[in-house]
């Protein structure tokens, strides 16, 4: 009996400890949350959340396996004031009511070392929808200050009706002033925890 214990007793030291994951402050001076959409049919117009917290896992192997953002829906930049502030008012993000964006990674997969795809949630007004992102993954590096950190750049597309971002204004040709579908740029480092 005694000789059965230490064989049990070896074979659970043999096996691997639970891989504990990295975790990731991201550094809000070095993220931005982008995007771009059409303007009245024939340009992008391009801007940015300049407010945004949150973490990113890494495995041992480098690859991530979590990504959580909050994004402050109020700090959205689009280099005009009054566009801004309309973008702020309840035609769009409705900012008082609703003051945050989130996206939590629910699968994380690599179809190449460094190159991801993210599936998650993203929740915009309250209304929580499954989003797509692409991109790749760099690092680790340490930064001149003794920082490990990690870069994250990622792509994906939703439809801002999904969220009940609805105005929009009718051309006289026909096309819609604001389109439907917003692509996010997504460039980013986090700094590991210590």
């Amino acid at each position: 009996m005694k000789k059965f214990i230490l064989i049990i007793i070896a074979m659970f030291m043999a096996l691997p400890l639970s891989v504990q994951a990295a975790v990731y402050d991201i550094d809000p001076a070095h993220t931005d949350f982008g995007f771009s959409v059409k303007h009245m049919v024939i340009a992008n117009v391009k801007g940015t959340f300049q407010k945004i917290e949150g973490t990113l896992e890494f495995d041992d192997n480098n690859k991530l396996t979590g990504a959580h953002a909050v994004i402050t829906a109020e700090s959205i930049y689009t280099k005009i004031e009054k566009r801004d502030n309309h973008l702020r008012s309840a035609d769009f993000f409705d900012v008082a009511k609703y003051p945050h964006i989130t996206f939590k990674a629910t699968s994380v997969t690599y179809s190449s070392p460094g190159n991801l795809t993210i599936t998650g949630n993203i929740t915009i007004k309250d209304v929580t929808k499954e989003m797509t992102l692409t991109g790749e993954t760099l690092g680790p590096v340490k930064d001149p200050w003794g920082n490990t950190r990690m870069g994250i750049s990622a792509n994906g597309t939703l439809n801002r009706k999904d969220f009940g971002l609805l105005w929009n204004k009718v051309l006289e040709s026909g096309g819609l002033l604001v389109g439907d579908t917003i692509n996010l740029i997504i460039e980013g480092e986090g700094i590991l925890k210590q």
